[in-house]
């Protein structure tokens, strides 16, 4: 019976593996560091050495020597929605794909002063910010990045001063649903969690806004909000509350806008368990498109935020800035969204009898 395996000698540093090969330290650093002009027998030398011992470099010994970690760093301050997520689980992909490693922090509010100077000690190639954050702090971090010459991309948080930026343009994907929802005859809307000082909000604000005011329609006469009236702790509980709230007042709006789908949804559910119709009686459109749009009955209209391509956008913009010198002026990307209609918008109710 043959023996199984003893476990393999652990080697710590470069010169002791050279020694395992018996080759001249500078030769062995020359083939882990990919160097042409190297006998074909000696690389392999040193790749069945490798096998056998299962010798990794010190990457960042390597690299203080001037050479690139091959690392990105990424900041995000929360993993508590669905489109974070899936952001940053699709940038890693694409990352490594491109050879590059992904060194990832979830911030504490207040905390990226630490994890940048962290980053930065790590020598990674690049920093991506991901998500929203104070403007003000996020924007002297992008300061400190360009003192040490490290390229930085924010992605989807507009107006950061000084900033590489790849966004998604809320307020072109309002703009359009509003289109939409005007053509079907709608003229008086429902806010739902649509509040807020966010520039993510006051895009969406703008949006809804520059719709109505392409119709001739003025947005104060078209559009109600109720947010002031519950706490917003759970999305769908909230939009169901609002929901409610809006049954119980006169004249209700004919379409609603919500700022998530999660909103949305807990709307429909709301105004299904008040006797309501959707789309007959109300329509409702939501944002993100996540897979969850597919669940209730009617399945639901949304803004579809275009990861793929906004990540895609992301990789590319960031790794082609690095090796070279700051931009003189920062570059900013918008993403166009994409309205993705379902069963949950229809004409308006006056519009359809007619």
């Amino acid at each position: 019976m043959k023996a199984a395996p003893g476990p393999k000698r652990v080697i710590r540093s470069t010169a002791e593996f050279a020694s395992y090969v018996g080759l001249a330290r500078t030769t062995v650093s020359r083939v882990l560091n990919g160097h042409p002009g190297l006998k074909t027998q000696t690389v392999q030398r040193v790749q069945q050495a490798i096998e056998e011992t299962g010798f990794t470099p010190n990457a960042y010994a390597l690299h203080l020597k001037g050479k690139r970690t091959a690392t990105i760093g990424i900041c995000m301050e929360n993993l508590l929605t669905a489109p974070a997520v899936l952001k940053l689980a699709e940038l890693q992909r694409r990352l490594r794909e491109r050879s590059h490693a992904s060194l990832i922090e979830v911030l504490p509010p207040g905390g990226s002063r630490e994890v940048i100077r962290h980053f930065l000690s790590m020598r990674v190639d690049a920093v991506v910010f991901i998500g929203h954050f104070v403007e003000e702090e996020i924007a002297r971090r992008i300061d400190e990045l360009m003192t040490h010459a490290t390229p930085h991309l924010v992605i989807d948080q507009r107006g950061v001063p000084h900033a590489d930026t790849v966004a998604l343009d809320r307020a072109s994907g309002m703009r359009e649903l509003m289109a939409y929802l005007l053509g079907l005859g709608h003229r008086s809307f429902g806010l739902l969690a649509i509040t807020g000082a966010a520039r993510s909000v006051q895009d969406r604000l703008a949006g809804i806004e520059a719709g109505l005011a392409a119709h001739g329609l003025g947005f104060a006469e078209c559009t109600r909000s109720l947010d002031h009236l519950h706490a917003r702790q759970n999305d769908f509980e909230y939009g169901r509350a609002l929901a409610l709230s809006f049954v119980a007042e006169k004249n209700i709006p004919t379409a609603f806008v919500a700022l998530n789908d999660e909103v949305a949804i807990g709307a429909m559910h709301g105004f299904q368990s008040a006797g309501l119709r959707v789309p007959q009686d109300v329509s409702v459109a939501g944002f993100n498109n996540q897979d969850i749009c597919l669940m209730p009955t009617p399945l639901l209209t949304s803004i579809d935020q275009q990861i793929e391509l906004t990540v895609n956008t992301s990789v590319d913009q960031v790794l082609s800035q690095i090796g070279r010198p700051p931009r003189p002026h920062p570059h900013v990307e918008m993403i166009a969204p994409k309205l993705v209609v379902r069963d949950s918008t229809g004409p308006a109710p006056k519009a359809k009898s007619a």
